[in-house]
């Protein structure tokens, strides 16, 4: 027995640190269950290895018979837990808990839940409500992130009678702020139309203006001769100066 105010690792380390496959998948289940850090993915698998061990060796035990005694009575209690937990469904047996994953250790975990109930935003949010100790189970505060949550709590969850949160009209209840966001939106797309609106209306009513303001419209034939005939009178002044000398 170790001393009572210590406290002990209830996890197993890689026993290889570097592994591709394996560091990989880990920051996959950090970022999905939005974990603290890796040490909470360790603890669910070897929740998990110790789990499957023990139906291991149950199952060994059938083959060579049925389960008698207290056998069979650590068979029960372990598939009653995970039943109760949700892990494994009321039919599920022995071989079941060989195909469970770390990820079904994992949704029932608090955080997930408290995120997936629409308690919170995001699932950093719901970490950050639970310790804080806006989060409830039966009106019991609950502050861990890591709390396996039963099948029958699952449905009592709720914000802690003392905390702001429980009021309606808290500004970070997800309710309040998806309200803010659709009005954002609404905003930005109103400032659009407006937008639209002032650039269609700035058009003037005369013809196209190319390049240095020319009035194209003007262009064509007769533009070309009255340019003619200014010339024309332009020289036929020019040459009757001199015979009126």
């Amino acid at each position: 027995m170790g001393y009572p105010g210590k406290n002990t690792k209830s996890y197993d380390t890689p026993r290889h640190p570097w592994q591709a496959a394996r560091l990989a998948e880990e920051v996959g289940y950090v970022k999905t269950y939005g974990l603290r850090n890796k040490r909470e993915v360790w603890k669910a698998q070897s929740l998990l290895r110790n789990y499957r061990r023990s139906a291991m060796e149950m199952l060994a035990g059938i083959t060579e018979g049925e389960l008698t005694g207290h056998v069979k009575q650590k068979s029960d209690d372990i598939l009653a837990k995970l039943k109760r937990y949700g892990i494994l469904s009321p039919e599920g047996g022995l071989d079941d808990i060989l195909a469970l994953d770390t990820r079904n250790f994992l949704d029932r975990r608090l955080q997930t839940q408290v995120y997936r109930q629409g308690f919170a935003n995001t699932l950093r949010q719901a970490r950050q409500f639970i310790t804080h100790g806006h989060i409830a189970i039966e009106a019991k505060k609950i502050t861990v992130p890591g709390y396996m949550v039963t099948k029958e709590e699952e449905m009592k969850i709720e914000y802690y009678m003392n905390s702001p949160l429980k009021s309606e009209s808290h500004v970070q209840r997800p309710a309040q702020i998806v309200q803010k966001e659709i009005a954002q939106i609404e905003e930005v797309q109103e400032d659009r139309r407006r937008g639209r609106g002032r650039r269609g209306g700035g058009g003037g009513a005369g013809g196209r203006r190319g390049p240095g303001g020319v009035n194209r419209g003007a262009k064509g034939p007769a533009g070309k001769g009255s340019g003619n005939r200014s010339t024309a009178g332009s020289a036929g002044k020019a040459t009757k100066t001199p015979g009126g000398k």
